[in-house]
């Protein structure tokens, strides 16, 4: 009888102190370019990914998680727990795609906790060494430059010269080693390796950021045979798209089942990841949503987030409103890591652990904000305030954006970044490149709990809601100006990537 009393207590006392602490290893998925569509789960009528199914169907998904327009902003934002801008990061090229040095990141506060971190795949926080992952907190890197294999731009923003999603070169630890194999392989296997040097010594979080879906779409040649020349498949891009996101759900399932084998399944928190809004595969479909990747409508920045912790996370959806810049908070809060004040100064997000532990939980309103940015340089930020903008709160959406197919389906391809960008063979066309700017915003405000399409402006139905959250937006962006500290940097004179490739093995 006391011993059944004891052990009563000791199941109130345990459960009483939540996951706070837990300290479990923790593997992150990130991809790039894919959209909230882009999974079965979420509806999708041509695409199969049984294994991003089962993160959903057996651990917690959260339903209206927003991240950043583009790529470089999101993972800023993940890993401080603050709003890109305040990072320096208005931009994913011409050295605004540098994070500050000043921040803290998530790999260095896990660090001061007593994990090991490694990190596979992308960065884009930063090219020159003193940027790189291994001077922001990860023991282990495994990366590509630049936002994507074999990308170029003026200044430091690159990847090593004439770089192949086929066997690419990737720097290991400041050297660069020439791989064999698909890229998404290539990031799996090193990333399986590195864990299995190091589980049971200690926690781990092991960050897998694949430079695929994004353009250019070239999937393996077996991949792209499931979807190419298929109905409800428009043309090679969404079929090398999806053959590329088959390759990532595989890869997935491929380590899943290595934690099972390894006896780490239950002391492994699996999160996924996108990190914006999709590209490709919304001509085939984007879940009701409106525009995607570089808009600040929520087809731009509402993601997949799922958390898969087997025997610890009970599975079911979480309807409240979260983001990116929750993700730093809650993992610390998960591995018992004591916050300086300065971090907890510069982290602006929140713990979602008490949403993990209970998805129904109290959950204030809040205001999260979004701008694409990518003005171009040189010109002054304040002429860009209201080009591509908003503020969510859980009810509401406003949005200043320039006017256009509220649906915006059919040119995809055209959305992967602008198109003077995208095409352009000379330096000032890239440099100067950026959407035109909105002096006066025409702002739309939209009712996301009856519309979450947004289809109906209901800014003159509402107007003391427009006027709360354009005051909070003025508000905000005042806030932010101090910290665009990249705005004014001198491009480099040779992407960085490019300078210790050739050192290294010749021009």
């Amino acid at each position: 009888m006391i011993r059944s009393l004891f052990l009563f207590l000791l199941c109130a006392v345990a459960a009483h102190a939540g996951l706070a602490g837990k300290r479990p290893n923790i593997i992150f998925l990130l991809t790039d370019d894919q959209g909230y569509g882009d999974l079965s789960s979420h509806g999708n009528p041509v695409l199969k990914t049984p294994n991003l199914d089962r993160l959903n169907a057996e651990g917690v998904h959260f339903e209206d998680f927003c991240v950043s327009p583009t790529c470089a902003p999101t993972r800023s934002a993940l890993l401080t727990g603050r709003h890109e801008f305040k990072n320096g990061i208005t931009h994913t090229i011409l050295e605004r795609e540098r994070l500050t040095p000043k921040a803290t990141t998530l790999a260095q506060v896990l660090k001061s906790a007593g994990y090991t971190t490694g990190i596979f795949g992308k960065w884009h926080l930063g090219d020159e060494p003193d940027r790189w992952p291994s001077a922001r907190g990860f023991d282990e890197m495994f990366i590509h430059g630049a936002g994507g294999i074999g990308q170029t731009y003026p200044g430091s923003c690159g990847d090593a010269p004439g770089n192949k999603y086929f066997d690419p070169a990737i720097l290991h630890n400041g050297i660069f080693e020439k791989t064999k194999g698909y890229c998404t392989d290539v990031f799996f296997s090193q990333a399986k390796k590195w864990i299995e040097s190091v589980k049971g010594r200690q926690p781990f979080y092991c960050h897998i950021s694949t430079n695929a879906p994004h353009g250019p779409y070239i999937a393996r040649p077996e991949d792209l045979a499931l979807f190419k020349d298929k109905d409800k498949v428009p043309n090679t891009d969404v079929a090398n798209f999806f053959g590329m996101l088959h390759n990532i759900d595989e890869n997935l399932g491929l380590l899943l089942t290595k934690l099972k084998e390894w006896g780490i399944e239950n002391d492994t928190l699996v999160i996924f990841m996108n990190d914006n809004g999709g590209t490709a595969g919304t001509q085939v479909f984007n879940a009701g949503l409106r525009a995607q990747k570089g808009t600040p409508w929520m087809g731009g920045i509402k993601a997949s987030s799922l958390w898969r912790w087997p025997g610890t996370l009970t599975a079911a959806p979480v309807s409240k409103l979260c983001a990116h810049v929750d993700f730093l908070p809650t993992l610390a809060e998960l591995a018992g890591a004591a916050l300086t004040d300065d971090v907890k100064a510069q982290v602006e997000g929140r713990s979602l652990v008490p949403l993990l532990e209970n998805p129904q939980a109290e959950w204030a309103d809040r205001q999260l904000f979004t701008h694409v940015g990518r003005w171009p340089k040189d010109t002054p930020p304040a002429d860009y305030k209201f080009t591509n903008c908003s503020v969510r709160t859980a009810r509401w959406h406003l949005v200043s954006a320039p006017a256009g197919n509220p649906n915006a389906k059919k040119k995809a391809k055209g959305e992967r970044q602008p198109k003077a960008q995208a095409k352009a063979k000379d330096k000032s066309a890239i440099v100067s490149a950026g959407p035109a700017p909105i002096k006066t915003p025409d702002w739309q405000l939209f009712d996301m709990t009856t519309d979450p399409g947004e289809q109906t402006n209901v800014a003159t139905a509402n107007p003391e809601v427009v006027k709360e959250l354009t005051a909070a937006y003025d508000k905000w962006w005042d806030s932010v100006q101090p910290l665009l500290i990249n705005e004014d940097a001198p491009l480099a004179a040779e992407n960085p990537f490019k300078t210790l490739y050739e050192k290294q093995f010749g021009k």
